[in-house]
């Protein structure tokens, strides 16, 4: 794990939900245990089901009892949905904010998207 300053919990948590956004783990998939975790970071098991148990109350994922922790049937589509919230409230919200004070509308900051694509 890297040291950004976030928990390691909080951290382990986020790469199991990018492996459910991108795909990697689809609904119903069996998701590593807490010692498989904590043995592939080198952190303590404790930690690790942390991460885990913070995305069971989340309803990500679901306990089989005595087999493991697996994908909730829609947790890629709530993640996607929570993602774009805070896109919005992080990225969008501002930007709109700045064009206002620019007295730049929609379809100018639409413009400056699509030129900036072709950029890319």
């Amino acid at each position: 794990m890297k040291d950004d300053g976030r928990p390691l919990f909080l951290q382990i948590a986020e790469q199991i939900e990018n492996s459910i956004v991108d795909g990697s783990l689809a609904a119903d998939t069996q998701v590593p245990s807490t010692n498989e975790l904590a043995a592939f970071h080198r952190i303590n098991p404790a930690t690790a089901a942390k991460g885990i148990n913070q995305l069971v109350a989340d309803g990500i994922l679901y306990k089989r009892r005595g087999i493991g922790m697996f994908v909730a049937a829609d947790a890629r589509a709530q993640l996607l949905e929570r993602r774009r919230e805070n896109f919005t409230r992080q990225y969008l919200t501002p930007l709109m904010a700045e064009a206002d004070k620019l007295g730049m509308g929609a379809e100018e900051i639409k413009k400056l998207i699509e030129a900036w694509e072709h950029k890319r």
